[in-house]
């Protein structure tokens, strides 16, 4: 496999400390380019009667694994090279795929070989190789990984660890990571039961059927994961991992004369280089992509004043409708994901992830009658800058990862992504791997296996409705 054009140079030793070159090195020394990886599997979400979420299934093993850790903690990047080591050790055949600016900082730490690309390529071809993405970090990484997979209607599963400062998306703590690389990476097919730690989860499988016994239609037993260490009875459809599928917004940023101009929109900060320029990822890869091609967001779409001292005029179309002129200090079009982001903090409602829905939520408004409004996923939302905006431009930001300045004649038109299941499977949205409830039920049907991850980020995390002046009790 071809190492990596840069490899060759950047990592070249001293010749008195004895030292190869780095094309010359043994495996352990490698940067393989990601181009040379097969093509990802596509997984399949099927439905389920007891859960508004969808059950993981891997129609043959994921090989190719994308982990991103937190970046500048390096805590974070000790705990990643630990769990390297340990699914490279027990699951045979991974290929494990890092940023660039990862891949060379830890890629002689590791006994085997690490894949990487150029930042300008990573969008196209991270959307094309890469099975199943790990993050190790808060919202902020969570929201990096899928800032990667913008210009794509496919995103692959989100394993997500909480080791940031704020983990209200992350499912796992990183000392459950043996178990839930497990249940993912095998989700649909056999599972050891020694391997299933937490009694919750050894009880749940205590009655279920083996293979042979099964009479689901939906499930067929597989063998491609046979080599695994410890591999042994198959648990059938109850062991598959549960997907949230994440609504996103699908943006387009129009110029005065109607033309898109998204590949115009540039990553917002060098400290993530890897995002790469909008541009890469419509020219590699435009069968993935809508036409015209759209921007997605995960948390919300921003425009505002920014370092101009008057308010933002706004006009706000909704479905082709006049709805108002906000003058504000800016306006966000949200996702339910987002509800908890910088929609609340501008006094947003908090709306539940399985709610199909956007937020319009304004930012500092003039008018204290202008409240936060919940609409239908797809309604279509126009943004123009009003002509008594006094001429300036004003920034439109996309999940704080891209920007560009709009001026007046210029349109920002938003809408829901759609979740569509096709031949391949489910397109849209992101789908975030969920962590199983601990109660085993005692809600009812589907109601705490849904439900119970975002009641307690709510709870653990906002602390929602504690009164002032009391100490606060642990559930």
């Amino acid at each position: 496999m071809p190492v990596l054009r840069w490899g060759r140079l950047a990592l070249r030793r001293s010749a008195y400390r004895g030292h190869r070159l780095f094309s010359a090195s043994a495996a352990h020394a490698q940067i393989l380019d990601v181009a040379s990886l097969p093509d990802r599997t596509i997984p399949h979400y099927q439905q389920t009667k007891t859960s508004s979420l969808l059950s993981l299934h891997w129609p043959q093993p994921p090989r190719n694994i994308l982990l991103m850790p937190k970046l500048h903690a390096p805590r974070v990047t000790l705990k990643a090279i630990e769990f390297a080591k340990h699914i490279s050790s027990n699951y045979p055949g991974l290929n494990l795929v890092f940023e660039s600016h990862i891949a060379k900082h830890i890629h002689e730490t590791l006994p085997f070989p690490v894949y990487t690309t150029d930042p300008s390529d990573a969008p196209a071809l991270f959307a094309k190789k890469i099975d199943l993405v790990t993050t190790m970090g808060g919202d902020g990484t969570i929201l990096r990984a899928a800032s990667l997979f913008s210009m794509h209607n496919s995103v692959p599963p989100i394993l997500s660890f909480s080791m940031g400062t704020l983990g209200f998306l992350g499912e796992w703590k990183f000392g459950e990571y043996k178990r839930a690389w497990r249940e993912c990476y095998m989700s649909g097919c056999s599972v050891t039961v020694e391997d299933l730690g937490e009694p919750h989860t050894r009880a749940a499988v205590a009655g279920a059927r083996p293979a042979h016994h099964s009479h689901s239609p939906d499930f067929t037993p597989l063998s491609a994961w046979d080599d695994v260490r410890g591999n042994g009875q198959c648990m059938g459809p109850s062991r598959t991992s549960k997907i949230l599928l994440r609504n996103r917004l699908r943006v387009g940023i129009y110029d005065s004369e109607g033309r898109n101009i998204n590949e115009q929109l540039l990553p917002t900060a060098a400290a993530e280089p890897d995002l790469g320029p909008a541009a890469a990822a419509l020219q590699h890869t435009p069968s993935d992509l809508a036409n015209p091609p759209y921007l997605h967001a995960i948390n919300e779409l921003s425009i505002d004043r920014g370092s101009h001292p008057h308010l933002a005029i706004i006009d706000i179309y909704v479905n082709s409708h006049f709805l108002t002129e906000a003058v504000a200090d800016g306006i966000l079009i949200s996702t339910p994901t987002g509800s908890t982001a910088y929609s609340l903090s501008a006094g947003g409602s908090i709306v539940h992830p399985l709610v199909k829905s956007l937020l319009i939520t304004p930012i500092s408004p003039r008018s204290l009658s202008f409240r936060p409004l919940v609409l239908p996923l797809h309604t279509k939302v126009v943004l123009k800058l009003s002509k008594r905006n006094r001429g300036r431009d004003l920034p439109v930001s996309i999940d704080g990862k891209r920007r560009v300045a709009v001026t007046i004649g210029m349109e920002v038109r938003v809408e829901g992504e759609r979740l569509e299941k096709g031949p391949e499977g489910w397109r849209g949205g992101v789908p975030c791997v969920i962590r199983a409830s601990s109660r085993g039920g005692d809600g009812g049907p589907g109601i705490a296996e849904d439900d119970d991850s975002w009641v307690g980020g709510l709870n653990g995390l906002l602390k929602f409705n504690y009164p002032f002046g009391e100490p606060v009790e642990e559930p």
